[in-house]
């Protein structure tokens, strides 16, 4: 395994965007957490209630010799969708909008570009925003991982992952890990 960078995404429900990551060549961790609000340490509940400002977000750490922060965004807008403001499907809210967070000029200038390349593929109705710096909060355990555990058994989590799954297979196919 080469050098390692990370990212950070928000792109509705964390368990969804976690899940899709877990699968993506060059991908070697993905952590779900909250980003961008205003409360120190929230919990998932303060979270949900769209009080705190924060985001439902994942934390990737990827090869970049593997998976280029450009492709790693490329993949986070094709496999939700941009054009929802402050929601993703039946998850209403702030905490479920996109966002991109960079952690430097670079990926800044990488996230712009990629919202352009969206947005000339979705006629311009893109609403992804790129945040400032912010605190990253781990979310509870509990969420980790948790489409491979609990989410197996989720009604939510098998009406929404499996779509988003297939749509990364199908667009993205020589980015997925083999099986």
């Amino acid at each position: 395994m080469g050098e390692q960078a990370t990212a950070i995404v928000a792109g509705g429900c964390f368990w969804c965007t976690e899940a899709v990551f877990r699968d993506v060549i060059g991908v070697s961790a993905v952590e779900s957490g909250y980003i961008g609000g205003s409360v120190d340490n929230p919990t998932y509940k303060e979270v949900c209630s769209g009080a705190t400002g924060h985001a439902e977000a994942i934390r990737v750490t990827f090869d970049p010799a593997v998976l280029d922060y450009a492709q790693l965004l490329d993949v986070f807008m094709g496999t939700h969708d941009p054009t929802q403001l402050n929601r993703q499907g039946n998850d209403v809210g702030t905490q479920y909008r996109s966002a991109i967070f960079p952690l430097d000029d670079s990926q800044r200038t990488e996230a712009e570009a990629a919202i352009a390349r969206a947005n000339s593929d979705q006629g311009g109705k893109v609403v992804t925003k790129i945040e400032g710096t912010a605190t990253w909060y781990p979310a509870e355990g509990y969420h980790q991982e948790y489409w491979e555990g609990e989410g197996q058994r989720n009604p939510y989590c098998l009406a929404t992952i499996p779509p988003k799954l297939m749509k990364l297979r199908k667009s993205f196919a020589a980015k997925v890990k083999s099986g």
